[in-house]
């Protein structure tokens, strides 16, 4: 095992997820498919790091994690829909289960770049299927000051927008170059164990959910406008 795939929690504490205790009676038992976006193109992004080391506990708890890398991404309106890097976006999120967003704290807000990724990813429907809407999502952000809460919590109005099921707990890393080796690894500490809080919390609430979302987020306002839209269109076809 190399030093960059070291476990830093305690894996006597860490205990393993009991699918069957969450998952219901139709789950197949398929390891939870989850996404990361992180906040920064520098080379040396914390925001980046926090999200691997989430990625590093998803996975021992027996997730599947992927990774999206925001290089080359544009802004949005700023290129079609075709964009090879907003198709891979896009594939990406319809393929996830639930999602991690980790963000830098930039001028008292979350970055562009990550609101950027989200910008990309529609309300509607691709191919039937709506990329976000009924997923669990878990929120990390990264100062360079002391401890605040402006990029989760913008984040979290943002979750609710794109209608996910965004979990209680949460992660605020402060004066992040302090809580970082050499390495990249995060160094032992309550933050680290709040990281790994929020972990454990977005793989149960996956389980719980992502059978049943659909009926979580059924709408009576959307069954409504759907059925006025079937009429309308049959009312166009007699005229």
């Amino acid at each position: 095992m190399s030093q960059t795939d070291v476990p830093l929690y305690d894996p006597k504490m860490l205990r393993p997820i009991d699918f069957s205790a969450l998952a219901g009676p139709e789950d197949d038992g398929h390891a939870p498919r989850i996404l990361l976006l992180y906040g920064s193109l520098r080379p040396q992004s914390y925001s980046r790091a926090v999200a691997e080391e989430g990625a590093r506990v998803l996975r021992a708890l027996g997730c599947e994690t992927k990774f999206f890398d925001p290089t080359g991404l544009p802004l949005p309106d700023g290129a079609p829909d075709s964009h090879p890097k907003v198709q891979e976006l896009r594939e990406l999120a319809l393929w996830s289960e639930g999602m991690v967003w980790s963000s830098p704290e930039r001028h008292g807000a979350m970055t562009g770049i990550l609101k950027t990724q989200i910008d990309w990813i529609p309300l509607s429907a691709i191919g039937g299927l709506r990329p976000t809407q009924g997923k669990t999502l878990a929120l990390m952000q990264v100062s360079g000051g002391s401890q605040s809460f402006n990029a989760v919590n913008q984040m979290r109005v943002l979750g609710r927008w794109m209608r996910m099921l965004t979990i209680p707990n949460q992660s605020s890393v402060p004066k992040a170059y302090e809580e970082f080796d050499e390495a990249g690894r995060m160094k032992p500490s309550s933050y680290y164990d709040r990281l790994v809080d929020v972990v454990e919390e977005l793989v149960k609430f996956t389980l719980l959910t992502r059978d049943i979302s659909p009926y979580l987020v059924d709408r009576y306002s959307e069954r409504k406008e759907s059925l006025e839209a079937a009429s309308a269109r049959v009312s166009q076809q007699k005229i």
